[in-house]
């Protein structure tokens, strides 16, 4: 009843299901490992937004690169604002998707160390990229400052091409050992994402706050790709015995169209 399973159309769709099944499997695994990394992740940034703020130069220092635990815990500065020295970043998108800059101003503390603040984000005002655009003032005299802590941004992080030849106090990416170098000061590790004062007026706009990983997407997967590798069985055993039945139904008909003919005509 079943030697068609030996037939090429047979095997092929044998030997197809055989590999279909430990890929599936190996996907699925591969998402729940993807949903095991965000969900961590997402820890990560929850612990960091629920701590206590703490002054800035208990988690950085000169030179110092920002870890992932450190990376969003909200820390303050006191100190005044040089605008003098600060610089836009260029291709930054705000809310709406908008391109603009954001504003990089340094923050001198009382101990004569930089931080550097990004302020937000401004418009291009139509003036495109090669000008530099008018900047809103910060807060005059001394301020204190409140905001998430984040890592130097990189090429291999962000994507984002560190180019030369750039229009004057124009930057991509916010790095501060390059920032030390131009300002020849001592320039904390990292950069404060601002979030206290707001500023008056509509700009600049400060950067919204870190969204959540869709981790459970990935779970999704993973079990979407594990039912997947149980129906190939499952659907190859259907198949199977509605070949054998098919087989079967049409041998017994051929069977009876045989018995058919042979029987005697009656005179």
């Amino acid at each position: 009843m079943y030697r068609f399973l030996v037939s090429r159309q047979w095997v092929i769709l044998t030997l197809l299901s055989l590999i279909l099944i430990p890929t599936m499997v190996r996907l699925g695994i591969w998402q729940m490992h993807r949903y095991e990394e965000r969900s961590a992740r997402n820890q990560l940034v929850a612990d960091a937004l629920a701590a206590k703020p703490v002054p800035v130069e208990r988690l950085t220092s000169p030179g110092h690169t920002v870890t992932s635990a450190e990376r969003y815990r909200t820390v303050t500065a006191k100190g005044r604002f040089d605008t003098d020295d600060e610089v836009v970043v260029r291709r930054r998108t705000n809310a709406d998707d908008e391109v603009g800059f954001h504003v990089l101003t340094p923050f001198v503390l009382d101990d004569g160390k930089v931080l550097l603040v990004n302020r937000g984000w401004i418009p291009s005002g139509g003036l495109g990229e090669t000008s530099f655009p008018r900047i809103p003032a910060p807060p005059r005299g001394e301020v204190t400052v409140t905001g998430r802590l984040m890592p130097d941004e990189t090429t291999e992080a962000s994507g984002i091409k560190d180019l030369q030849g750039l229009p004057d106090r124009q930057i991509m990416l916010i790095d501060s050992a390059q920032e030390a170098k131009r300002l020849g000061l001592r320039v904390l590790g990292g950069y404060l994402a601002q979030t206290a004062p707001e500023p008056k007026g509509d700009t600049p706009e400060q950067l919204g706050s870190p969204g959540d990983e869709n981790a459970a997407l990935n779970y999704a997967y993973a079990l979407q790709w594990w039912l997947f590798a149980l129906g190939v069985p499952v659907g190859w055993v259907f198949l199977v015995r509605r070949e054998a039945r098919d087989r079967a139904e049409a041998a017994a008909a051929e069977d009876a169209a045989e018995e058919k003919e042979a029987a005697p005509t009656p005179a």
